[in-house]
């Protein structure tokens, strides 16, 4: 008899890449599962409990950040009733040092941890916590949260694009939550390179300001207005319309990435962007091996629609690789397919589906 899950999820509106993760498997998983809202009630929740054979909780949830005290509880109370904790880690070292704080009880108490990317499980090894937590651990692919809807909906932002390209500018973007990582002033930089050489373009940013920092969108702003692109850029703000947001992936023509640590498997919005088959450009992985276990991520790379530069590329060379990407066509791919068998290896693997 196949296992039972509840999976906790909070009940925001608008929800970041990993609760768009965590509500998804409750529909992907091999067998039963179903979600529940962390903190709506704990007697409710205790009862709930004793249907289920384990709960899986994944961090970080943006909506969860005020909940200090709920996620311990929660695997406590489980791992008192006998029930498997499951920890689904999306980042670690990345995190705050308060963040990881509070994640510290949960993650001593979990009965299994499962990472996002092999970076992940790395960083935790090297961390103090890993000396007490549990050695039944393994890592899986994060398949993309989003899946192009049968028709578009045209929305102002999406009009505003329209025009642009109208008058024959390149739409640059990048899809995601604008947040200091993200480095997102990078792609500005990108298209302040292309304008200098000539070509007309106009950047379009695909989401929204992290909640809970309140200098990210001022020092944003300062760089678009310091790199001179002040009537060239668009934020649209959250989308939530699945419609809408693929209309504005529309009328894109190449998305653009620069991260730090290189491209990681857990980069939720680069595959997101790739969907819609437009090309996406990235600065590639630190290791050479970091994404095989992502068999959508090494597909979308041998048809081009990702396109790797190298890791510490500058802005030029961004620029370069952009302006080749609107004029070289990347080839097709069975995105059903691919995204089904991501799936399988990400159930297989936290139900324990495997033959090892």
């Amino acid at each position: 008899m196949s296992k039972r899950y509840l999976i906790l999820r909070s009940a925001a509106t608008e929800t970041c890449g990993v609760e768009e993760f965590a509500r998804q498997l409750a529909q992907r998983l091999p067998g039963p599962a179903e979600t529940w809202v962390l903190g709506e009630g704990f007697g409710r929740f205790l009862m709930r409990l004793r249907a289920v054979d384990g709960i899986v909780l994944n961090f970080p949830v943006v909506a969860w950040k005020r909940k200090l005290v709920w996620p311990a509880l929660t695997a406590l109370a489980a791992r008192l009733r006998r029930r498997e904790v499951l920890v689904v880690l999306h980042e670690w070292a990345a995190l705050d040092w308060k963040r990881r704080l509070v994640l510290a009880p949960v993650v001593a108490l979990a009965s299994r941890i499962v990472f996002s990317a092999p970076e992940i499980a790395t960083e935790f090894g090297h961390s103090p916590l890993s000396r007490v937590a549990t050695d039944g651990r393994d890592v899986i692919p994060i398949p993309p949260n989003l899946r192009a809807p049968p028709q578009r909906r045209a929305s102002a932002a999406s009009r505003r694009l329209d025009e642009e390209r109208a008058r024959g500018r390149i739409i640059l973007a990048q899809f995601g939550s604008i947040y200091p990582k993200k480095q997102s002033k990078a792609v500005l930089q990108v298209a302040e390179r292309l304008i200098a050489r000539g070509h007309d373009v106009f950047t379009v940013f695909i989401g929204s300001f992290i909640k809970g920092s309140d200098d990210v969108e001022p020092e944003f702003w300062g760089s678009v207005q310091a790199t001179g692109l002040s009537d060239r850029v668009l934020v649209t703000g959250y989308v939530g319309d699945e419609a809408e947001l693929f209309a504005l992936f529309e009328a894109v023509d190449v998305f653009c990435y620069v991260f730090a640590e290189g491209l990681t498997s857990r980069r939720a919005s680069v595959l997101a962007a790739a969907l819609f088959g437009k090309p996406v450009v990235v600065n590639a992985p630190a290791a050479a091996d970091a994404l095989q276990h992502h068999s959508l991520y090494l597909k979308l790379i041998e048809t081009g629609i990702v396109r790797l530069v190298a890791i510490d590329a500058d802005a030029d060379s961004l620029a370069e690789a952009v302006l080749s990407a609107t004029t070289d066509a990347p080839a097709p791919i069975d995105l059903t397919t691919e995204l089904d068998r991501l799936w399988q290896v990400a159930g297989d693997v936290i139900v324990r589906r495997r033959g090892d």
